[in-house]
């Protein structure tokens, strides 16, 4: 139920928004990674503006994915290291004791 909610309140509408957004902006814009001489052919892309929005936006999104897996680095490796101390100690609680080493009481006479 949660999931048809998001996918009506969020999606369906970012979806129209993006669709317009591509629609609207069809028309060829230069795109060149020379700064010194922006005519140079071999540096330029000629794309759609949607196109270039669209790259700029996922390229947004999977920088700051990274950026918070990076910042969230510490806390996943104490939950790893908190995971193997709880694991470490469910195997010391399921071991049977141990056998004491050596006679520390004296042998029954008869």
């Amino acid at each position: 139920m949660l999931n048809r909610f998001v996918l009506v309140v969020v999606f369906v509408p970012l979806a129209v928004v993006l669709i317009a957004l591509a629609v609207a902006n069809r028309e060829l814009v230069a795109f060149t990674l020379d700064p010194f001489n922006p005519g140079n052919p071999a540096l330029t892309l000629n794309l759609p503006l949607f196109v270039f929005l669209f790259l700029a936006l996922g390229l947004g999104m999977i920088v700051g994915s990274m950026a918070t897996w990076v910042k969230q680095g510490r806390y996943r490796k104490l939950a790893r290291q908190r995971g193997m101390e709880a694991e470490n100690l469910r195997q010391a609680v399921s071991r049977p004791p141990a056998a004491p080493q050596g006679s520390s009481l004296p042998k029954p006479t008869n």
